[in-house]
């Protein structure tokens, strides 16, 4: 709970910062006048630390006490579709490292033990925008190329077959989130939070979901001819 509120709280000091920092960039009348009138479209280059989790579904509250996040990478491209001045179509495609650790004396594996999942994840989103603010919402698709279980510091690697130690490749969810946008010049710098809630059971033998925290820094220009713009 302790580490929630940290989390919270800093989330509160960035956006607070952001808020800050935005006002001393450029503010010029025109600039923003002719921004708010413009559908944009960018290609951003992604690059970040994850922090993600396993839901244990029925059993997690019982697994809440022993649970720990993990940190994992984050590396991609990210494109928005400018369509109008206030929406936008986000679609990403991303490497990400993700998975969930349960401390000792759990009812689940007992020992320490830590999963990790190496997937491709393909997000398409909705994004409004209210000014420099915006929020997006959508579906999620990933596939698992990999996963290996720890347990008191020996590494497997994870079946992906239909049987009582097998877990599936394909993993789908919720992604939803906002962020806020920095005018520099030509460029701009995204701050964007979002929360990934896993839809998809992705064990054979327990209920098993994978949710995780987001946060990315994107900075890129936007195209000079915008082919799917409408004013």
């Amino acid at each position: 709970m302790k580490k929630q509120i940290k989390a919270a709280l800093v989330i509160g000091m960035v956006f607070l910062y952001a808020n800050t920092f935005g006002q001393t960039m450029d503010l010029r009348p025109e600039k923003i006048k002719d921004a708010n009138k413009t559908a944009k479209t960018y290609l951003d280059l992604m690059v970040n630390v994850v922090s993600t989790n396993l839901n244990y579904g029925s059993s997690n509250s019982t697994l809440a006490d022993y649970k720990k996040s993990v940190s994992g990478i984050q590396a991609g491209l990210s494109f928005q579709a400018g369509i109008t001045p206030g929406f936008s179509l986000v679609s990403d495609l991303y490497f990400m490292r993700k998975g969930g650790k349960l401390e000792t004396n759990n009812q689940l594996s007992f020992n320490e033990s830590t999963l990790r999942f190496y997937t491709i994840e393909l997000p398409v989103l909705a994004r409004f925008h209210f000014g420099k603010l915006y929020m997006n919402a959508g579906p999620s698709i990933a596939y698992n190329l990999k996963g290996t279980r720890k347990i008191d510091g020996l590494t497997t690697d994870l079946s992906f077959n239909n049987s009582s130690e097998g877990f599936k490749r394909f993993d789908a969810g919720i992604q939803i989130g906002g962020g806020y946008m920095f005018q520099i010049k030509e460029k701009r710098l995204a701050l964007d939070i979002r929360y990934n809630y896993g839809l998809t059971n992705i064990s054979h033998s327990k209920e098993m979901y994978n949710r995780g925290l987001m946060i990315s820094m994107n900075y890129s220009k936007p195209w000079k001819t915008n082919p799917l713009g409408r004013e």
